[in-house]
């Protein structure tokens, strides 16, 4: 694809609207990967992202299985992928939200608050969101004593007792380093064995601030008007209820992948995930899935990168195709 056919124009109603060659949706380590290859690929490539690119390395202190790269912090290592796919030339343009998108049409149309974005390809790199527990208390307390983000949100629980929910290597990993600040961390998990990875898992045993509660879930957060304070809790077992007293509860329960938007258009699996073949292409032409919001058995920063690259040099022949 030659430097004069890189970024297309079209007039529409007296304005200019750049119809891109890729456009990425989300951010993260998939989007961001996609977004070098794209621009390496010498098409036009725009990332649109609701927040601070990185997407969840943002909430990650300690990145310890990422090949090659050691000593770094979540948010050093996307700030690192910014901007080594903006050096090739990809845009980034963020935005609040996507109200409106058809990706069946060519180019492929999204309506924003920040205007409308025509795109040939799109790369759905939308991630995931913390899943909720839904029970009473914690819509009452988010932010003010629930959180799920210990990164974010540990610093305010110095020398306080927290809760943290959940026995996925997320949930174990958060509870370790919520000890830098609480003097006490309680895991509650509604099994008896964890599935964080063996490492993981191993620093939590031997952690002296951290014990445990098995076979038990959180029924309610309850609280003052200044915050969470308790923690109303039934054993599984045997349906024995108990109160547990406590400054702060940090949900990590699984994640929800982010499909709202195309879930009547791309075809999703029975846990709302994008189904997409081993050329990561869905059920419309021209549009891939990469990362978390995807069908895949394994959800870390390192094979969303890898989805993100192939996802874009697929798109690439995608493009080379309407050439011909």
């Amino acid at each position: 694809m030659s430097n004069n056919t890189k970024v297309l124009e079209t007039n529409k109603a007296e304005n200019k609207t750049t119809i891109y060659d890729l456009i990425i949706i989300g951010g993260g380590p998939a989007g961001l990967s996609a977004a070098l290859y794209g621009a390496r690929g010498n098409i036009s490539t725009l990332v649109l992202d609701k927040g601070l690119p990185g997407g969840e390395l943002n909430n990650t202190e300690e990145v310890e299985n990422y090949p090659g790269i050691d000593e770094k912090t979540g948010p050093e290592i996307a700030e690192m992928m910014v901007e080594h796919a903006k050096r090739f030339g990809s845009q980034f343009q963020n935005l609040t939200t996507i109200y409106e998108a058809d990706l069946t049409a060519q180019p492929k149309v999204l309506k924003t608050d920040q205007g409308e974005f025509l795109g040939k390809s799109i790369v759905l790199a939308t991630g995931s969101e913390h899943r909720k527990l839904g029970v009473p208390g914690e819509k009452e307390y988010a932010g003010k004593g629930v959180s799920y983000c210990a990164v974010c949100d540990g610093a305010f629980f110095k020398n306080k007792h927290v809760v943290v929910v959940g026995g996925g290597s997320a949930a174990v990993e958060e509870g370790n380093f919520l000890t830098r600040y609480a003097n006490k961390v309680t895991l509650i998990h509604r099994r008896n064995t964890l599935r964080a990875e063996k490492i993981i898992q191993e620093r939590a045993m031997n952690n002296p601030k951290i014990e445990f509660i098995w076979n038990t879930v959180v029924e309610e957060i309850g609280g003052d008007p200044l915050g969470v304070t308790k923690v109303k809790l039934k054993n599984v077992k045997n349906d024995e209820m108990s109160e547990l007293s406590c400054d702060g509860v940090f949900i990590y329960v699984g994640l929800e992948p982010n499909v709202e938007l195309f879930k009547n258009q791309i075809s999703l699996d029975e846990g709302n995930r994008i189904i997409t073949n081993d050329k990561l292409e869905t059920n419309i032409s021209g549009v891939y899935a990469a990362g978390d919001v995807r069908v895949t058995p394994l959800r870390q920063a390192v094979t969303a990168a890898a989805d993100g690259s192939l996802a874009a040099t697929q798109a690439i022949t995608f493009l080379e195709s309407l050439e011909e």
